[in-house]
């Protein structure tokens, strides 16, 4: 399994980090999940983050695991349109399936590109994820 994707999942509950002119916008996200290899999340069409990512597809991801130690993710996100991807990301167990079918018009999937991966502790230098 991609160890990013593995990492997000054992945080369950992480922030993306976006841009919007200049005022930076975080929210929660849960789904993650793998194809070909890659890290993957999504999002509708119709949400702020689509338009901001649409401008700036570089973001940061942040979650905290049990314990007090953290992750953090920067990445530059890249569109993909193909339904096996949008298929493979609704079929994961974090995917919003009650909320979007493959192909319909609103939902998209990007892959996690330049990914720099660091979990972090208060008592020991970051490791990276690779």
């Amino acid at each position: 399994m991609n160890r990013v994707v593995e990492e997000l999942k054992k945080v369950k509950i992480f922030y993306i980090a976006t841009v919007e002119d200049d005022q930076p916008r975080v929210r929660p996200f849960s789904s993650i999940a793998e194809f070909e290899g890659n890290a993957y999340i999504c999002t509708g069409k119709h949400k702020e983050i689509y338009s901001q990512i649409s401008k700036n597809p570089k973001i940061e991801l942040s979650g905290m695991y049990d314990g007090g130690t953290w992750l953090r993710v920067s990445a530059t996100l890249e569109l993909d349109e193909r339904v096996e991807a949008q298929e493979s990301v609704l079929n994961d167990p974090t995917g919003p399936s009650q909320l979007y079918k493959p192909n319909d018009g609103r939902f998209v999937v990007y892959k996690l590109t330049n990914v720099k991966a660091l979990k972090y502790n208060f008592y020991a230098a970051p490791e990276e994820i690779k």
